[in-house]
């Protein structure tokens, strides 16, 4: 019996003193829900006018480019310029040999003097054909006043018939004499006008031929760097074949396409007098129009590079930045501040978040509010009707945004 007792007396003295612990323990607090509050940065908004950026990526070209061919047939002579080389105006750069040009030149001349020594002999002979005219004419009288006689003889039978079957002879043939002679007169203007439709062509002929002997010897016709060079001395090129190209030094230009969305307003500056400029690979672009015909992209730009290559060359291809007009009341804010791209967040006199829509023009260079928020984003610039001096954009990006947000403004706790 006393061995049960034992253990029951445990168990009672557990219970009691469990119940005796439970009867003094301190009471806890009462805990009152708190909101979240999330951190984050702002930007003070102060409206100004501001240009947008419209990033372009296009090709380096030499419009006023000059290539060279082969006039005529020949051997390369000389050619003392490389490819990549800076030359003078009025430098050689490649010559062909002159064993081949001249004689071109030659039978050009020879064609000439040929026709001008045929056309004098047919103005000789043409005065020998008037002067043989009159002489056969006189013989032709002759023989019609003998022709006379020897009828009136024979009518009296003084004269035999054959004597009048010879006046009559002499009579014809006289008239065929002066037929003809009259026809080589009568066919003078034509014949002369052959001759010299010949000569004509002639001349032109010796004229090219002297032309494509001065082309060659090629000279730089401006300042500039040579390019393309085709041939090496000693080769034998046909008439027409490429030598080489020269583009001048200051005269390069940049080719982008620009998107339909923006032609208007750049137009528009260009038609008032302005000329947007672009900056990139070291170098500022300054436009000066667009092409003729569009793409489905597109359209071209024509953007003329100002100062010095610095290294740019034809072929290169180049990102810049244009700059676009500017946008009145408008505000640059980074793209960690947007929400799509009609979206903001502001903080509102509670310190809660306010959705507002806005209209996005594009990117801008820099911090270009000069407010030194703290971001690495990119910059884009903004404007709408709900944007005013002195509200404060919220830049730090939530994942969760949604209006009535609480927020803790980076820099208003530490003040505290």
């Amino acid at each position: 019996m006393r061995r049960l007792l034992i253990p029951v007396l445990f168990l009672v003295l557990g219970a009691a003193a469990f119940l005796g612990l439970r009867a003094t323990r301190p009471e806890p607090a009462e805990v009152a829900p708190q909101e979240r509050s999330w951190r984050v940065e702002t930007l003070s908004v102060a409206l100004s006018s501001h240009a947008p950026l419209l990033p372009l990526y296009g090709e380096i070209v030499a419009p006023e480019a000059v290539t060279f061919t082969a006039p005529l047939p020949a051997r390369i002579a000389a050619r003392p310029v490389r490819d990549g080389q800076r030359v003078a105006e009025g430098e050689l750069l490649v010559a062909l040999d002159e064993a081949d040009v001249a004689p071109v030149v030659a039978r050009a001349e020879a064609r000439v003097n040929d026709l001008e020594a045929q056309i004098e002999a047919e103005r000789v002979r043409q005065e020998s054909d008037r002067t043989a005219l009159a002489r056969e004419r006189e013989l032709l009288g002759n023989a019609r006043r003998r022709l006379e006689r020897v009828r009136s003889l024979s009518e009296r039978n003084l004269a035999s018939a054959s004597s009048l079957d010879d006046a009559r002879d002499a009579l014809a043939q006289a008239r065929v004499t002066v037929d003809a002679r009259e026809g080589a007169l009568a066919g003078y203007p034509a014949r002369l006008a052959q001759l010299e439709a010949g000569l004509a062509e002639a001349r032109a002929g010796l004229a090219e031929a002297r032309r494509d002997a001065e082309r060659s010897r090629v000279e730089a016709p401006f300042a500039g760097i040579v390019s393309g060079v085709a041939v090496a001395p000693g080769e034998r090129v046909g008439e027409g074949a490429e030598l080489l190209s020269i583009y001048p030094r200051d005269g390069l230009e940049l080719r982008a396409q620009v998107p339909s969305a923006y032609l208007d307003e750049l137009q528009v500056a260009l038609d008032d007098g302005r000329h947007p400029h672009a900056v990139g690979e070291r170098s500022r672009f300054r436009l000066e129009g667009f092409v003729g015909e569009s793409a489905p992209g597109g359209t071209e730009a024509i953007l003329r590079l100002e100062g010095m290559p610095r290294g740019l060359r034809p072929g290169s291809l180049v990102d810049v930045m244009l700059r676009r007009p500017p946008v009145a009341d408008s505000l640059a804010v980074p793209a960690s501040a947007l929400y799509g791209d009609e979206v903001l967040y502001l903080r509102d006199e509670d310190d809660r978040m306010r959705r507002l829509r806005i209209e996005r023009h594009g990117p801008v260079a820099g911090d270009a509010g000069g407010n030194g928020a703290a971001t690495n984003h990119g910059w884009v610039l903004v404007s709408g009707a709900g944007l005013a001096d002195g509200q404060e954009v919220i830049v730090t990006h939530l994942p969760n945004a949604a209006e009535g947000l609480k927020l803790q403004v980076v820099g208003d706790e530490e003040d505290e």
